[in-house]
C-alpha cells in the first residue's frame, strides 16, 4: 500500500496521513536540475513495486539555488512527498533532523543522484521491518554486486574500508554507499552518540552501531557511478580520516593498539599533507614520497615510544630511533614500489592518485611496522620502566572485549 492510498486521518487539528511503515529521505544541496527527474522516478517505483505504506522527504540542507523551489513543488504535486528545508549544510545534519523528527518505523536515505538500483530498497528495509536487523546498508563491494564506476572512485573506496577494518575493526563492507536503512527505535538510541554533521556521519553512526551490539544487514547492490557528482575527493578523504582518528581516540584510547592506530592516522595525515604540499611546489613523486615519511618518521617513533608502548626516559633512545629507521626503510621500499607500479599503468597520474596509492601501501606497512615496534624495537622495556609494563596481547583482547561486547 503506498502512502497516496493511506487513509487521512485528524491529528493536532490538521487532516494528515498516518505515520508511514518507511520513509525515505533525500538529503540535497544545489541539486535544482536533478531532483525533478529523481524524485519522480523514485516515486513512480514505490507507488508501482513497493508493498509498505511510504514517505518520501527531500531534505534541502541549505541550498543556494532554487532547490527549495523545486522541492516544494515536487511536494505539492506528488502525494507522499515532503519538503524539509533547512538553514545549515551538511549531510548528516540533514539526515539527524529528518530521522529526529520522522514517525515511521524505518528510516531510509539514499543519494540525489540514484546510483544505487531501486529495485535494492525493498531487500534494504525488508529485516528491519522483520525485526531481524537494527541497522542495512547497501554495498558495493559485494562478489554479487554491479558497480560501474571509474578505476579512481574504485581504488579510494577500497582503501577507505580496509583503512575501517584495520583501524576500527569494522564487520561492514562499504560505509560510504549513499544507500542505508535504520529502524527508528536504533536511530534514536544511536543519534545522540554520533557527531559529525556531514559525510563522516554515516561510517560514524556504523561504527557506533557494531560496538553497540547493533546487527548490520548487508544488501549487494547494483551501482553506477555520477559522473556529475560535486563530491571534493581529497578534502572529504582527509574529513574522513580525521573522523577515523577521532573514533579511535574515544574508543579505543585505553588500548596499545587503539594509540598505535590513532598515531599511525595523525602520522599519515601529516605525510599526505607534506606530500601534497611538496608535490605543489615542483618536487617529484618520488623525492616527495621519502621526504614525507622521513619528516614524520621520527615523530611516529617517539610517539610509539611515550604513549603506545609506554617506555620513558632516555635509556636505549638512540637504540629506540634507529631501529625505528630501519622499520622507515621497509615503509619506504613498499610506498616506492606501489609509487613505481601506479607510474607503470599511468605514466603522469594526478596528485590525488599519486597520493591514495602510497597511503594504500603505507596501510599494508603499517601491519609490519606495529610487529616490528611492538616484538623488536619496544619488545624488552628499560629496567626504570618496570612500573609501567607494556600492554600486551591479553589485556588488549579483554579491552576490545569490553568495547564491543564480544
Amino acid at each position: 500500500m503506498s502512502s497516496s492510498t493511506l487513509p487521512a486521518v485528524r491529528r493536532d487539528g490538521l487532516v494528515t496521513a498516518p505515520a508511514p511503515v518507511v520513509e525515505i529521505v533525500v538529503p540535497v544541496y544545489n541539486e535544482a536540475a536533478a531532483l525533478p527527474g529523481s524524485i519522480r522516478r523514485l516515486h513512480e517505483h514505490l507507488a508501482a513495486a513497493f508493498p509498505f505504506a511510504w514517505r518520501v522527504v527531500v531534505a534541502n540542507n541549505a541550498s543556494t539555488d532554487a532547490t527549495a523551489a523545486v522541492a516544494r513543488a515536487l511536494a505539492d504535486d506528488l502525494p507522499g512527498v515532503e519538503l524539509l528545508d533547512l538553514a545549515e549544510k551538511g549531510r548528516g545534519r540533514a539526515l539527524r533532523a529528518a530521522w529526529s523528527s520522522s514517525d515511521a518505523d524505518v528510516l531510509c536515505y539514499m543519494d540525489v543522484d540514484l546510483s544505487t538500483d531501486l529495485n535494492a530498497l525493498l531487500p534494504l528495509v525488508a529485516p528491519l521491518i522483520s525485526g531481524h536487523s537494527d541497522l542495512a546498508i547497501g554495498t558495493r563491494l559485494a562478489r554479487s554486486s554491479n558497480v560501474v564506476r571509474g578505476p579512481r572512485r574504485e581504488l579510494i573506496s577500497r582503501t577507505y574500508n580496509r583503512i575501517l577494518r584495520m583501524s576500527l575493526q569494522a564487520r561492514f563492507s562499504d560505509a560510504q554507499c549513499g544507500f542505508k536503512a535504520i529502524r527508528r527505535d536504533a536511530a534514536e538510541r544511536l543519534l545522540p552518540q554520533v557527531q559529525d554533521q556531514a559525510w563522516f556521519f554515516d561510517t560514524e553512526l556504523l561504527v557506533l552501531a557494531q560496538r553497540d551490539g547493533l546487527r548490520i544487514h548487508e544488501v549487494p547492490v547494483d551501482w553506477t557511478d555520477d559522473p556529475d557528482s560535486s563530491v571534493d575527493i581529497v578534502r572529504t578523504a582527509t574529513d574522513d580520516l580525521k573522523g577515523v582518528a577521532r573514533l579511535l581516540a574515544t574508543g579505543w584510547a585505553g588500548s596499545m593498539v587503539g594509540r598505535f592506530l590513532a598515531i599511525g592516522v595523525v602520522s599519515t595525515l601529516a605525510y599526505a599533507l607534506l606530500f601534497l604540499l611538496m608535490r605543489g611546489m615542483g618536487v617529484g613523486p618520488g623525492p616527495s614520497n621519502v621526504l614525507g615519511l622521513a619528516l614524520t618518521a621520527v615523530a611516529n617513533t617517539q610517539a610509539n615510544r611515550r604513549w603506545s608502548f609506554r617506555v620513558t626516559g632516555r635509556e636505549h633512545l638512540v637504540r629506540h630511533h634507529a631501529q625505528g629507521a630501519a622499520v622507515f626503510v621497509l615503509t619506504v621500499l613498499l610506498t616506492s614500489g606501489a609509487l613505481a607500479a601506479l607510474n607503470a599503468i599511468d605514466p603522469d597520474p594526478g596528485h590525488a592518485i599519486e597520493l591514495v596509492v602510497l597511503v594504500a601501501a603505507s596501510v599494508l606497512a603499517t601491519v609490519s611496522r606495529y610487529v616490528a615496534l611492538r616484538f623488536w624495537v619496544f619488545g624488552r622495556p628499560a629496567p626504570q620502566d618496570a612500573a609501567t609494563p607494556v600492554v600486551g596481547v591479553p589485556a588488549t583482547r579483554a579491552s576490545l572485549a569490553e568495547r564491543t561486547g564480544r
